[in-house]
């Protein structure tokens, strides 16, 4: 897996909202704010120039840069 795109905290937190997990619940597991969890969803998706949460983990699956099988 390349993780040319993401920093390892937007990869982690992609990870963990391609299995559902709500932003309340990343923050809890990574012990940070909810604040901090969307300004890191807000930072891949202008990085990737789409619209939304769902446009970004489409294209980080097109790019391989995370899956639904880990």
């Amino acid at each position: 897996m390349h993780r040319n795109i993401l920093t390892k905290r937007e990869y982690e937190v992609f990870s963990l909202l391609v299995r559902n997990h709500s932003t309340k619940e990343i923050a809890r597991e990574f012990g940070i704010s909810d604040k901090t969890v969307r300004n890191h969803i807000s930072n891949v998706i202008q990085k990737l120039g789409v619209n939304d949460r769902a446009g970004a983990v489409i294209e980080l699956l097109k790019l391989k840069e995370i899956s639904l099988s880990e």
